[in-house]
C-alpha cells in the first residue's frame, strides 16, 4: 500500500494498505491488449508526461501509475504524499494544469493513466497543506469534520480483529468513516473529478482498511464505474481481512507473488516456478496485480529491490515473461534513508541521473514489455529446467524465454513451438536461428536471459 508513513512525534511507521473494489464489471487485468504498468513513484507530472512520449508509449507500456495528486501535508519525506488534507489537485508533484497536461500527453502516446488514490484516511497532525489549506486532525475545512471519522481513534493493533483493522487508525492517520453517506459521496466526488481529467483507473491505497462493501458503494457512484481498479490488500496468514474479499470489485495486488519471488531467487530454485501463480495458492490470474517490488516493500526488505543486482533484474524478466496477473514495474530512486523524498522534488531531468533508477527503462526489463504484448493470451509451453536455477519456457507459438541463474554459463539446445526462422534475442540484441523442428542452440552466461518472439526477427 502506499504506506502512509506517519510522523507522530518521533514515530515513523510504514503502513500496509489495500486496494479499491468495484461493484460492477471487474476487469481481469487492465483492459486492452497492453497490461504492463510503469509505476513512476514520486515523479513530477511534467516528467511523467515526457516519459510517456519518449519511453513508455514506444516501449508498449499500457499504463503509467502516478503518485497521489491530492493536496497533502508539507515535508520532504515521500510519505507526505499519502497524508491528504484536501482533494484539490495541489500536491508537490504538480498542480491541476500539470496533471491535466500529463494525462493528455500520455493518452496521445497510447498510455493510460492510473492514479494512486488515498481515501482510507487523511492526515495525522495539523498545519497548512501543499496547496495552502489549513487543517487539523479530524477537521479539514469545507471537506470533513470530526463527525466524518471513525470512533476508534487509537492505532490499528490487531490484524486478527476485522473491526480493529477497518475502523481504527493506520499508523495514527485520521480514519474516514466510509460507511457514512457523506463520506462515500465525497470520496466518489474526488474520484469523479479525476475522471473528468481523463484518468483511466485507480490504485486504492490501504484498501484492506476499508470494508469491501464500502468500496463497492463508492465505485457504484462513479461516472465511469467500469474504470480500472487495483486494490492494495496485503495478504497476511490467518488475518481477519483477506484479499479474496475484494476481487468482486476489481484487481487486487498479490503481495505473496513478490514475497515468494524474493525467496526463490535468493534461497531456493527457479525450477520451482513451473506452476507459479494459482498453483501456489494465489488469487486467480484474472484479478491479480503483481510486482517484484513496490515503494513500500523495496524499503521494508520484504521483497527484492534495485540493490539486489541480477536477482532483481531476472525476477522482473520472469514476471514479464510469465502469464500470471497484470505486472507493475516499480520505478523509483536511490535511497539510503527509507523516508527520503524524491530527488529534485520529483523532477526527472534524465534517467540514471540525480539518483533516479528508472527501472522501467532498464534494457533487460523494457524489452520484455513488447515480448509480453506479443505473447498475450498464450499459455506456458515447452517448460524446461535443470532441477536447479536454469529454466526455459515458451508462450505457445509466439515466444520463448530462457533464464540462467546459475553461477556458470550454460549451453544447450532448446525445444520451442516457434516457426522456423531467425529471431532477435531482445535481452542482448543477438540473433537466434530456430530450425524446422522448432529447436535452437544457445549459450547463456551466468545470470543472463534470452527472449525471442514472433514478429521480431531483426535486432
Amino acid at each position: 500500500m502506499a504506506s502512509s508513513r506517519i510522523v507522530s512525534g518521533a514515530l515513523a511507521l510504514t503502513a500496509a494498505a489495500a486496494f479499491l473494489a468495484p461493484g460492477t464489471a471487474a476487469y481481469a487485468s487492465p483492459p486492452g491488449t497492453k497490461d504492463v504498468t510503469a509505476v513512476l513513484f514520486e515523479w513530477k507530472y511534467s516528467s511523467v508526461a515526457s516519459e510517456c512520449t519518449n519511453t513508455l508509449g514506444p516501449a508498449g507500456y499500457g499504463y503509467v501509475q502516478v503518485s497521489p495528486p491530492a493536496e497533502h501535508i508539507q515535508g520532504s519525506q515521500w510519505w507526505t504524499s499519502y497524508q491528504p488534507v484536501s482533494y484539490k489537485i495541489a500536491g508537490r508533484l504538480g498542480d491541476r494544469t500539470a496533471f491535466q497536461n500529463m494525462v493528455n500527453t500520455c493518452h496521445a502516446a497510447g498510455v493510460k493513466v492510473v492514479v494512486d488514490t488515498v481515501v482510507n484516511h487523511m492526515s495525522a497532525g495539523s498545519g497548512t497543506g501543499t496547496g495552502g489549506s489549513s487543517y487539523t486532525k479530524y477537521n479539514y475545512p469545507g471537506l470533513y469534520s470530526s463527525y466524518d471519522f471513525d470512533d476508534c481513534t487509537s492505532q490499528v493493533t490487531n490484524y486478527q480483529d476485522r473491526w480493529n483493522v477497518q475502523h481504527c487508525e493506520l499508523v495514527g492517520l485520521a480514519d474516514l468513516d466510509t460507511g457514512e453517506e457523506y463520506v462515500r459521496k465525497t470520496i466518489a466526488g474526488y474520484m469523479n473529478d479525476l475522471l473528468t481529467l481523463g484518468v483511466d483507473g485507480f490504485r486504492i491505497d490501504a484498501a484492506k482498511h476499508i470494508p469491501a462493501d464500502d468500496l463497492a458503494n463508492i465505485k457504484s457512484r462513479l461516472t465511469n464505474p467500469s474504470a480500472y481498479w487495483k486494490q492494495e490488500v496485503i495478504y497476511g496468514a490467518n488475518e481477519a481481512v483477506q484479499p479474496s474479499e475484494y476481487t468482486g470489485n476489481g484487481d487486487v495486488q498479490e503481495f505473496r507473488y513478490a514475497y515468494d519471488l524474493k525467496r526463490v531467487f535468493t534461497n531456493e530454485k527457479l525450477a520451482y516456478l513451473s506452476n507459479y501463480g494459482e498453483g501456489w495458492g494465489y488469487l486467480s490470474s484474472s484479478v491479480a496485480g503483481v510486482f517484484v517490488d513496490n515503494h513500500d516493500t523495496e524499503r521494508n526488505g520484504s521483497t527484492l529491490n534495485y540493490k539486489d543486482g541480477a536477482n532483481y533484474t531476472l525476477a522482473n524478466v520472469f514476471m514479464l515473461a510469465y502469464p500470471y496477473g497484470a505486472p507493475d514495474i516499480n520505478s523509483g530512486y536511490e535511497w539510503s534513508d527509507a523516508d527520503a523524498g524524491p530527488p529534485n522534488g520529483g523532477t526527472v531531468n534524465a534517467c540514471w541521473q540525480d539518483g533516479w533508477k528508472c527501472q522501467h527503462a532498464w534494457p533487460e526489463i523494457i524489452r520484455m514489455v513488447a515480448f509480453r504484448n506479443a505473447t498475450r493470451g498464450q499459455a506456458v509451453s515447452n517448460w524446461w529446467d535443470n532441477g536447479n536455477n536454469a529454466i526455459a519456457f515458451g508462450r505457445g507459438s509466439k515466444g520463448y524465454v530462457a533464464i540462467n541463474h546459475e553461477s556458470s554459463s550454460l549451453t544447450r539446445t532448446y525445444q520451442t513451438s516457434l516457426p522456423a526462422g531467425t529471431y532477435c534475442n531482445v535481452q542482448n540484441n543477438t540473433t537466434v536461428a530456430v530450425n524446422s523442428a522448432g529447436q535452437f542452440t544457445a549459450t547463456l552466461g551466468s545470470n543472463t536471459a534470452l527472449a525471442i518472439y514472433a514478429g521480431k526477427s531483426s535486432c
